[in-house]
């Protein structure tokens, strides 16, 4: 092998060698990586990279498999030669060796194969020549590589084309020879290489001149070739084939002389045009571009006339506009498609020959126009919409042509033709084509169009139902079905038109004469009207540019004969503005246009619009907020209405109003019947019609309402309704003629309707229509009818069967306008007892039945409503109630129950879809409130009303359902709102108070009605409101989940309560009240409700004591009674909130007033609670009716209430198998509830005490649930023993004040007794015996609960029964944590049973000390003279056999607190010196992690001493296996830095140099903590290392990634500064890291690998290279051939690479030497793959 020439040996050739066999490698990142290297060492010394790929290739493929990667090492070694290095015999072998892969197989396009081309092309960069021959060789008929070679010719020639063009000559020497023999299947191959070779030429031109290169020899191969191609190949019967060949001789046309491409284009031309006929969008694209070379090359040549004449190109062209549609359709599918690449080439082509035939291309597109064929005459519109702004001057004398040809295109009825053809309209218009009236005749095209409907016009069913819909009939779009070209829809060729009738407008100065005022005709015609927002656009454009304070708009409207009268634009504009929300914000335009178009009105219109119309616009401004009101619509009609009535007042002209009628009238021609626009000009007709006079004019104007209106569509016969009632305001008579008329000729309803049974549905749906039309118009007309006249009409429609005519309906629509007719008529009688002329309403039951009927679901005769329909029926029918239940006489009791029943079920509807639900809601509770009003006599039978209905709302009151609660809650809070105003002074029936005129009218009516009563009569009393069972039906709601459910409750109750301060008391009552007091707690009531009302997040719980406060001083002793007699059902609430407000309240009501009770008072008091305990399921809630009873007892007689649970209890006992109990056995809960009484508690402990005493807890007792058939069998002793156990769970869980004082005495012995027993209790389940273990944690839990101690009880309850040895000592040490927070001052005790516990023979025992102490430790500041003994203990016990007694006593001895470690801080440190070298893992890993805790508070006087032993003790342990070991290793050797500033600074300086590079090697470990660990401790360290790049370092993106390319270059930098900064620890370095290389872990052996290798290759020492070069190449060459990693071997291919270029002077000659070749002769393939 070579040496280099400084005499120091650098392996280079082997290295190299090495690198090529890993290309070889089975893992990608090795190939990968080894290619990078090579590649990269290449531009070094390219001849040996290519001696090595030499020598491993002459075995090919079958010896070197991933031949792939070292075919581009060669490619690229290739290229980075010198021209002083390429050698044509040496770089032959290359060529041979390549170019025989290549023939070794008949596959094509292999990655290899590629490979190996790139291998032949970059030897053609240097030799082309050589190249040339290489493949020359191969160029014969029979190779089967023929392919491949002319594929690397093509290559050649698109990478070098200046060298490859003077060598076509020899190339179509040896092809044009074998191209006869290719098989189709290779032809596209070649073809593709004639097109390579062709742009060759085309590029090789542009810098030289052609005829160099292209001599009379080429030019004949390149003839007979094109020859070839287009007789032979082209005819194929292979697609691809006839496409590649089409596409090369495209690029051939160019080259071929004129007289063979001449003689070729009678079947060239049809051999380009034969590939339309596919569908394929290649194939098309090819056709395309060569058709275009070939129109260039023989109309635009510049050594002669044009090959073709037109004649000869009308078959180009016509096959070419059908190629316009397909492309047209497929460029709208992505960004930049193959369709719009066509389309583009085909522009191209049409502009191609136009430049030499303009007059004649002119004439064929209008030929093809007129044909009317629609592909072609879409394909001619295109062209010329391209062609137009090209050729202008050439077509300038032929506008008059293409005017005519695009008129007769007007009635072309497919979109595709349309869309073109306004195109082309807005393009001419820009040239000025559109003058007169043809540009008017063009507009109104372009106005049409963009009146078309999103409609499918290759239905022509459903364009017959889009001219029935909108009665539109375009005789230009629907002759016949439609044909989608190029698949334009209806959107698209509308958004065209609209664009374009806009462009030219704003944009073409000259259109202004043309566009005004024309095109306010366009807003009158049916057709048009889908253009009006387009067209008022337009108009306000060209307004805009007028001076509309001048008289020239008049003038110009005036000028025209043939426009529309100002009357006809102001009601077809205002009919319009129907809908606010139509797209292209038609209101805004229209608006606009009237504002601008004033001065055609009469002249007080002006003033008027100018401040009106602004307000409207500013109303439809925001569509979306619009949206947000419900009733938007119905809000912008009415504007409108009111719109034109202000119009017509402000005018004052009745013959222009007479006029504008006419036009309104005329209107109903515009519309069909089921547009809704009608409903609109229904009610603008009527508004006018109430300011005309002439009743002839009405009549007959009313007569065309009718007729016109559809009343089978629900808005139009409301807008008809509408429209007559306004009408009636000044013609009542005239419309209720009409309406009698209109009944009379419907004829008898009933038998009608039975004809109709017979008949089909749709005539009973037109009946319908018909009667609720009519009860509508009846109950509008009564509506807007002067009062003073309607009496004797409404008792003529009431009292006779007229209206009964109309209520015979059926479908859902029906039966809303029936309602709303009998509503209106309702609201008609109480307008007009406001206006003072009262009368009641005949028959007003028997309407109140109908509505009732009426809003029921009738599922007969095949009709159903559906659920929308009902609810809105329903919803409506609530609404009519209340009007008929609040108009005279009042209701009866029959009545008002029949009315209840029917609706107080609403209460429980779903609460979906909301809107509706909550106006139907808002309905019944007013509804109530209207029943409550009218249907009572006198203050008493108004209160018994109020109870009546309030009882029938309790179940949803008190639902488990939120808005059901929610609903009956506003329901109560509203009807008792109702009964404040009219039975209390001060307040009206309608809410007002002081004088008003409700007040004199009501109070007239109360001295009438009760002149002859006692006054009693007319004021309910208190009592009559029974307070106490009322109060605690809301009371347990101020408790409510819901806080809307919350504030309204306490508002009921301060409304209650203020009506019951207002009432008289009953004679009877014996108690008086403070007053003083009462009124007091209701102030505070109120300020409650008024809090709730600012900010409803209050604290639930403050808002309820308060609210409870109050209601206690407010009950009177019989109202207190009543509520704790009514207590069950409040306690037994299905929301648990509200239950417990309930036992709350009850046990506050108790605790301040319960002396006031007598004996049966508290008996029956108790009997409830218990009833309530009984049937309460939920736990928490049982326990507090409990407390409850506890509370009776405490402040009441307890005997008598020990009696009732005695009693009960007894009861139980005797019937019951209380054990099973579902629930658990209510008494049981009884006893828990009276061990926190002061009396009971002592007792019953001193039993619990004696029983503990005398047996132990888990003593052989029975599994629970065994022999439980015999239970009755027991002996006395274990009944009594399980009594025990019941009382002492009891006892512990009661919580008793006294129990617990008692428990907290021997707190310390019962906590220690329990911790000890639990390590013996797990050791005996470890074996088998889990009842101990079970029988302990329940005693644990109930001590838990006993001493209040919910966290130490869900510490159990979270491990408990776990077996694993860490999980209960984890427990164990939680629950020291936890008593130690919780109880302080137990901890002295319990650590010092605790710490003579250590000294028990039991394992488990010492365990569980252990773990207890190493916890309380941590609060021992105030132990005392305990802590010396403490400590003392724990420090004896580290030498423990028990590895967990050990590590428990030093995590004990580190976390006493900061202070105290300080103190002890000597003695802990040597201890956890001797525990780093302990035996087991888990005893060092807590000493290495206890380290870091005690070096946060330690001195440096304590660690100095040992500063030493500890660096050293952890650099051992940072190479453990164990991943958290290493870690904490590594964090705790930074912790130690910061002591190595002292005396010991020079020794630990050593220290930390020499850890440096293991430190450096982990900083990219495959343990994440790890990595952390030494990021900290680099950063911590760094100034220990007295250089301040180290601290630069520590601070860039590379040190602190995880990906492995930032940390190969963070060790780079590691390594300059080793080389630049550390020169003298290098070798110290360089021994520590090449004994890495063999590190257990292979991430870390690449990571040394790497830093070994970049010290090397960035040290300048000469030393250094001579040291350790040749070693660390000969480990990394070892390390590549047999490491199994995987990242080992890729890490070492880029460390050689380093190597490699580092050395370069010395081995960048360096050439394989013959006798090395043995080297490379092993296999390649190796065990380790």
């Amino acid at each position: 092998m070579a040496s280099s020439s400084s005499g120091n040996h650098v392996p280079a050739p082997e290295a190299v060698q090495v690198l090529v066999s890993s290309l070889a490698d089975d893992s990608p990142v090795v190939r990968e990586a080894s290619a990078a290297t090579l590649k990269d060492i290449a531009s070094v010394n390219p001849l040996l990279v290519l001696d090595c790929c030499w020598t491993v290739s002459r075995g090919g493929r079958r010896r070197f498999g991933k031949i792939a990667g070292l075919f581009q090492v060669m490619s690229v070694a290739i290229r980075a030669l010198d021209k002083a290095d390429v050698d044509p015999q040496y770089l032959a072998k290359f060529a041979k060796v390549a170019s025989a892969e290549i023939i070794s197989t008949k596959e094509l396009n292999a990655d290899w194969q590629k490979a190996a081309s790139g291998v032949l092309v970059a030897l053609g960069l240097h030799l082309p020549d050589l190249m040339m021959e290489e493949i020359f060789l191969h160029l014969s008929g029979t190779n089967s590589a023929l392919p491949a070679m002319v594929q690397i010719l093509a290559d050649f020639a698109s990478s070098d084309a200046i060298q490859f063009t003077p060598r076509l000559k020899g190339v179509l020497t040896r092809v044009l020879p074998i191209l006869g023999n290719v098989k189709d299947i290779h032809r596209p191959i070649f073809a593709n290489a004639f097109k390579s070779w062709c742009q060759a030429c085309w590029q090789y031109g542009v810098d030289f001149p052609m005829h160099t290169a292209i001599d009379g020899d080429v030019m004949s191969f390149l003839n007979s070739a094109f020859e070839l191609l287009l007789r032979v190949w082209a005819a194929s019967r292979d697609l691809k084939v006839r496409v590649s060949t089409v596409e090369a001789l495209g690029q051939m046309v160019g080259l071929v002389t004129r007289t063979q491409l001449k003689s070729a284009l009678p079947r060239l031309v049809p051999t380009m045009l034969e590939l339309y006929k596919k569908d394929q969008e290649v194939a098309a694209f090819v056709a395309t571009c060569s058709l275009h070379n070939l129109l260039n090359a023989s109309l635009l040549s510049e050594s002669g006339p044009p090959l073709l004449d037109f004649e000869d190109l009308t078959v180009i062209l016509s096959t070419l506009l059908p190629v316009v549609c397909v492309s047209n359709d497929n460029k709208q599918q992505s960004d930049f498609p193959v369709g719009l690449k066509t389309y583009n080439e085909v522009q191209h082509c049409f502009l191609t020959v136009g430049q030499v035939y303009p007059e004649d291309i002119f004439a064929f597109l209008l030929h093809k126009c007129r044909l009317k064929e629609d592909p072609l005459t879409f394909g001619a519109l295109s062209v010329l919409k391209h062609l137009l702004p090209r050729l202008s001057e050439s077509w300038h004398a032929k506008r008059p042509l293409l005017v005519e040809a695009v008129k007769s295109l007007l009635d072309e009825r497919d979109l595709a033709v349309c869309k073109a053809l306004s195109e082309l309209i807005v393009v001419m218009a820009s040239h000025c084509y559109l003058v007169g009236p043809v540009g008017e005749l063009f507009v109104e095209y372009l106005v049409r169009h963009c009146a078309v409907t999103d409609l499918n016009g290759s239905d022509t069913e459903s364009s017959k139902d889009f001219i029935k819909s909108t009665g539109s009939f375009n005789p230009f779009m629907y002759k016949k079905s439609e044909v989608k070209i190029g698949g334009v829809s209806p959107t698209e060729l509308r958004d065209t038109c609209e664009k374009g009738l806009l462009l030219i407008t704003v944009t073409i100065p000259e259109m202004e004469h043309v566009l005004w005022p024309f095109l306010l005709k366009m807003i009158i015609p049916r057709v048009y009207t889908g253009a009006v927002a387009t067209v008022c656009r337009c108009i306000s454009e060209l307004c805009r540019h007028k001076n509309t304070q001048s008289d020239i708009i008049v003038s110009d409207f005036k000028a025209r004969a043939d426009l529309p009268i100002p009357e006809d634009l102001f009601a077809r504009l205002v009919v319009l503005l129907h809908n606010p929300l139509a797209r292209e914000q038609l209101v805004t335009h229209i608006l606009a246009v009237l504002n601008q178009l004033a001065s055609l009105f009469p002249k007080n219109m002006i003033l008027f619009w100018q401040d009106e119309i602004p307000k409207m616009k500013a109303y439809v401004s925001d569509p979306e907020d619009l949206k947000q009101d419900p009733l938007y619509q119905e809000t912008w009609d009415d504007m409108v209405v009111n719109f034109v009535a202000e119009s017509l007042d402000v005018i004052q002209d009745p013959d222009w109003a007479i006029s504008l009628g006419n036009s309104f009238a005329k209107q109903y021609e515009l519309y069909s019947s089921e547009d809704e626009h009608s409903a609109l000009l229904h009610r603008c007709l009527g508004i006018l019609l109430q300011r005309v006079h002439d009743r002839s004019y009405v009549h007959a104007k009313i007569d065309l309402m009718y007729t016109q209106a559809n009343i089978a569509l629900p808005v139009n016969r409301l807008g008809l309704a509408k429209a007559m009632g306004l009408v009636a305001a000044s013609h009542l008579d005239t419309v209720l003629d009409k309406l009698k008329d209109i009944l009379d000729n419907v004829g008898d309803s009933f038998f009608k309707r039975i004809l109709s049974f017979f008949s089909d549905s749709a005539k009973m749906e037109e009946s319908d229509d018909i009667h609720a039309a009519l009860a509508l118009m009846y109950g509008y007309a009564a509506k807007y009818a002067p009062s003073t006249v309607i009496e004797a009409r409404i008792d003529a429609l009431v009292g006779t069967n007229m209206l009964s005519r109309l209520l015979n309906v059926r479908h859902p629509t029906a039966k809303q306008a029936v309602i709303t007719a009998i509503d209106l008529l309702g609201q008609a009688v109480i307008g007009a007892a406001e206006s003072g002329t009262s009368f009641p309403l005949k028959k007003r039951d028997v309407l109140l039945d109908y509505i009732l009927t009426l809003m029921g679901r009738d599922d007969e005769d095949g009709i159903s409503d559906s659920n929308l329909d009902l609810l809105n029926t329903q919803c409506l029918a609530l609404s009519a109630c209340t009007t008929l239940v609040s108009v005279e006489p009042k209701l009866t009791i029959e009545t008002r129950n029949h009315v209840l029943k029917a609706t107080l079920g609403f209460f429980g509807l779903p609460d979906d879809p909301p809107d509706v639900i909550n106006g139907l809601i808002q309905n019944l509770t007013t509804l109530l409130c209207a029943i409550l009003v009218t249907s009572g006599e006198d203050g008493r039978s108004r209160a018994e009303q109020l109870l009546h209905i309030l009882r029938q709302i309790d179940p949803y009151v008190s639902s488990s359902v939120e808005y059901q609660r929610k609903r009956g809650c506003l329901a109560a809070y509203e009807m008792l709102q109702k009964f404040r105003t009219i039975c209390v002074s001060g307040y009206c029936a309608l809410g007002c108070q002081g004088s008003c005129t409700h007040n004199k009218r009501i109070d007239r009516v109360m001295n009438n009605n009760f002149s002859n009563l006692p006054s009693a009569f007319i004021s309910p009393s208190r009592d009559a409101l029974c307070l106490g069972e009322r109060i605690m039906v809301y009371l347990s709601r101020c408790a409510d989940t819901n806080p809307e459910v919350r504030k309204i409750s306490v508002q009921i109750l301060d409304l209650v309560f203020s009506i019951s301060l207002s009432l008289p008391r009953s004679a009877n009552s014996s108690i008086d009240l403070d007053i003083e007091l009462c009124y007091g707690a209701l102030s505070a009531l109120e300020d409650v409700v008024a809090i709730l009302r600012r900010d409803a997040s209050l604290d639930p719980s403050e808002v309820f004591n308060r609210v409870v406060s109050s209601v206690c001083i407010l009950f009177t002793k019989d109202e207190l009674v009543a509520a704790l007699y009514s207590s069950s059902s409040a306690i037994c609430d299905k929301v648990r909130q509200s239950a417990e407000g309930a036992i709350q309240a009850v046990v506050e009501f108790i605790t301040k007033r319960g002396r006031e009770l007598n004996d049966a008072d508290i008996a029956r008091t108790t009997q409830s609670l218990l009833s309530a305990t009984n049937h309460v399921v939920e736990k928490y809630l049982r326990q507090e009716t409990l407390n409850a009873i506890s509370a009776l007892a405490e402040n009441t007689t307890s005997r008598i209430v020990f009696d009732e649970v005695l009693a009960a209890a007894e009861k139980d006992i005797a019937t019951k198998d209380v054990s099973r109990l579902r629930g658990g056995w209510p008494v049981q809960d009884v006893f828990h509830a009276f061990s926190q009484h002061t009396v009971l508690s002592h007792s019953f402990l001193e039993h619990i005490i004696s029983i503990l005493n005398d047996r132990p807890i888990f003593q052989g007792d029975s599994v629970k649930g065994e022999n439980s058939n015999n239970v009755g069998e027991s002996s006395v002793e274990d009944n009594v023993l399980h009594a025990a156990m019941i009382a002492l769970t009891a006892f512990f869980r009661g919580g008793a004040r006294v129990g617990k004082k008692s428990v907290e005495q021997t707190y310390g012995a019962v906590f220690a007794t329990l911790v000890l027993h639990l390590g013996i209790c797990h050791s005996l389940s470890n074996s088998g015996q889990q009842e101990p273990l079970r029988a302990l944690l329940v005693a644990f839990n109930a001590f838990c609960e006993c001493v209040g101690d919910l966290e130490m009880g869900k510490i159990l309850a979270r491990d408990r029964e776990q077996n694993e040895e860490e999980t209960w000592i984890g427990l164990i040490g939680d629950l020291a944590w936890c008593i130690s927070i919780k109880r302080p001052k137990e901890v002295p005790i319990i650590s010092l049973i605790l710490c003579k516990s250590l000294d028990q023979p039991s394992r488990y025992s010492r365990e569980a000390a252990a773990a207890a102490l190493s916890e309380f430790v941590r609060f021992s500041e105030s132990f005392g003279p305990l802590l010396e003994q403490l400590v003392e203990g724990l420090t004896r016990h580290v030498s423990d056999d028990s590895p967990n007694v050990r590590r428990l006593c030093l995590r004990g001895l580190v976390q006493m607190p900061p202070v105290l470690v300080i103190q002890y801080t000597i003695q802990i440190l040597s201890v956890i010196v001797a525990l780093l070298d302990d035996p087991d893992e888990s005893v060092q890993l807590t000493a290495v992690s206890c380290l870091q805790k005690v070096l946060g508070s330690a001195s440096t006087e304590a660690v100095e001493p040992i500063l030493f032993n500890l660096s050293v003790r952890l650099r051992n342990l940072q190479v453990c296996m164990n991943a958290k070991i290493r870690a904490n290793a590594f964090a705790a050797f930074g912790a130690i830095s910061t002591y190595g500033f002292g005396p010991q600074h020079d020794s630990f300086r050593e220290q930390v140099l020499a850890a440096f590079p293991r430190l450096v090697l982990h900083l990219h470990d495959d343990d994440l903590g790890v990595r952390r660990a030494c990021r900290n401790t680099f950063k911590r360290i760094a100034p220990l290392m007295e250089l301040d790049s180290i601290v630069a370092l520590a601070n860039t993106h590379r040190f602190s990634s995880d990906h492995r390319g930032d940390y190969e270059d963070f060790l780079r930098d590691i390594a300059k500064l080793f080389t630049q900064r550390m020169s003298s620890r290098i070798d110290t370095y360089m021994a520590s890291l090449i004994q890495a290389f063999e590190a257990p872990w292979p991430v870390i052996q690449a990571n040394a690998i790497y830093l070994c290798s970049s010290i090397i290759a960035l040290s300048s020492v000469q030393h250094i290279s001579t040291l350790y070069l040749s070693q660390v190449f000969g480990m990394l060459i070892g390390k590549i051939n047999r490491s199994p990693d995987a990242i080992v071997r890729a890490t070492g291919s880029l460390a050689l690479g380093l190597l490699l270029k580092s050395t370069n002077s010395f081995w960048k000659s360096t050439r394989l030497d013959p006798p090395d070749s043995h080297l490379v002769g092993r296999e390649t393939e190796s065990s380790r793959r």
